[in-house]
């Protein structure tokens, strides 16, 4: 689906069945990387149904685990 409506992003983002545990937004029909929360003062979060969502993750988790390294290493 190209350029969904602005009705349709919002029921999205606000059904249930597409937030896991209440946290986790997965959509396949959704082709956003990065989503809304339905409480706007929470940010956004990753559509765990884009597979670039795993790759970004996996950058994060690296940066900070070399952040980490560098910093323990001559201790």
């Amino acid at each position: 689906m190209q350029n969904p409506s602005q009705e349709t992003l919002n029921n999205w983002n606000k059904n249930p069945k597409y937030w896991k545990l209440g946290l986790f937004y997965y959509n396949k029909e959704d082709q956003r990387l990065l989503v809304d929360k339905p409480n706007p003062n929470y940010g956004t979060t990753f559509n765990f149904a884009h597979k670039k969502s795993y790759l970004f993750l996996l950058l994060i988790f690296s940066f900070f685990g070399f952040i980490v390294y560098m910093v323990t290493r001559n201790q």
